[in-house]
């Protein structure tokens, strides 16, 4: 049967994107190579999630012909970062060809996935046309919407932020402005492709910046005998001007920081690189080193060698309340304690098993009985099901790296 949606690429983009649709009415199927993400899924949704949305008549597709039978197709591929620094758009490549090959006049195609600026007309446009032979703004619609996916929010749903899309001429940005028009409350027109792009570009490294700013402030902080929480919770107050960000053990997730002049499909903007995101990656790069300088002190305050001792890391996912440990700096924080000789075990409820240089973390069973055996206990993520005050009178050190323990109750970041 033909669907109205096609999305391509059933990750942290694509699931909600697919999960939003269903829940309005709209026909859709799923085109992804990895049977992982459906069961495996990422961006909060749960199986009992995924099992509404094939009740709901969602179906995934592994014959690219499928694609070829759909009104409007969304590529939501991950564009991790490559070994060089720079965006892997291999995963949009693909999904790009295997489209290019079924589609059909009068299709609206629409990319989500987070990419440097130019890459809709320079790199999948030309993908699309050469594999189809149809002309974008011509015979199919071509658009760009960055994702405003938000996993594990308090307050889920599509349609709460605002969708901003660019199309490249006025008439694929409409086309795109009635497919999103039916999943979110508002559509913001971007003057182009390359503006919609770069939105995403100022979103993220907006983040970035203002972490590693935090992360600074907890280092200089902890240095002149500061409490940064209190800072935090009083300059919130401030009504205007001031927007509060928590320090933590590092930055994790799906957005990286992304710097156009460093990246290929732009034809190198002229002028200055961007110097702030590269300092802002270094910071928060730093913080996990900082983590451990941190734990070698306090272990050695209390009489104690990093070296053989039992280290329980709490929290390992990069969000609270989220099984998604992309990027997560936990796995760097481990990295260096085993280094030091540490005994480093777990206990995180949404993650069963964890592996750090292909060898298993164990994962405690009662959090009580190992925070209270461990020689220090670290808080990498702060999940609700977590009673820190009773952990803090159960743990023979405490290390908190979000400041969620009350006032005196831990060793803060």
């Amino acid at each position: 049967m033909p669907a109205d949606l096609a999305v391509i690429g059933l990750g942290h983009l694509g699931l909600p994107l697919a999960q939003a649709a269903v829940a309005v009415g709209i026909e859709t199927i799923g085109y992804d190579t990895d049977p992982r993400h459906l069961t495996e899924p990422a961006a909060g949704i749960t199986p009992a999630d995924i099992r509404r949305m094939l009740s709901g008549g969602f179906r995934t597709v592994t014959a690219p012909a499928e694609l070829g039978r759909v009104r409007t197709a969304v590529i939501c591929a991950p564009t991790p970062l490559g070994a060089d620094g720079n965006l892997d758009l291999t995963a949009v490549a693909e999904g790009a060809r295997t489209l290019a090959a079924q589609l059909r006049p009068h299709t609206t195609v629409l990319l989500e996935s987070a990419v440097q600026p130019g890459t809709t007309e320079n790199f999948l446009r030309p993908l699309l046309e050469e594999g189809s032979g149809l002309r974008a703004g011509r015979d199919f619609h071509l658009a760009y919407s960055p994702s405003r996916v938000d996993p594990g929010s308090r307050t889920p749903g599509y349609a709460n932020p605002p969708k901003v899309i660019g199309g490249l001429p006025p008439a694929c940005t409409e086309s795109a402005a009635a497919f999103y028009g039916r999943l979110t409350d508002k559509v913001v027109r971007a003057r182009g492709p390359r503006e919609a792009e770069t939105v995403k570009v100022l979103e993220t490294n907006f983040r970035h910046v203002n972490i590693a700013l935090v992360n600074e402030m907890a280092v200089l902080c902890h240095d002149l005998g500061v409490d940064l929480w209190d800072v935090i919770r009083c300059a919130e107050t401030k009504p205007f001007g001031f927007q509060a960000f928590r320090p933590g053990p590092g930055v994790g997730g799906h957005g990286v920081a992304l710097d156009p002049n460093c990246l290929p499909h732009t034809g190198r903007t002229p002028g200055h690189p961007l110097r702030m995101v590269g300092l802002a990656q270094e910071i928060n790069t730093r913080m996990p080193q900082y983590v451990i300088q941190r734990c070698a002190t306090l272990l050695n305050e209390h009489g104690k060698s990093a070296r053989g001792a039992r280290v329980l890391l709490l929290g390992i996912t990069y969000k609270p309340d989220l099984a998604d440990l992309e990027s997560s700096p936990a796995t760097e924080v481990a990295r260096r304690l085993m280094d030091l000789g540490a005994a480093v075990s777990y206990h995180d409820p949404h993650v069963l098993d964890w592996r750090v240089r292909d060898l298993p973390v164990p994962r405690a069973d009662s959090l009580y009985e190992a925070a209270a055996s461990a020689d220090l206990t670290v808080l990498l993520q702060h999940h609700r099901t977590y009673d820190l005050q009773g952990l803090a009178v159960k743990a023979q050190l405490l290390l908190d790296t979000r400041g969620a323990t009350p006032a005196g109750a831990a060793h803060r970041l």
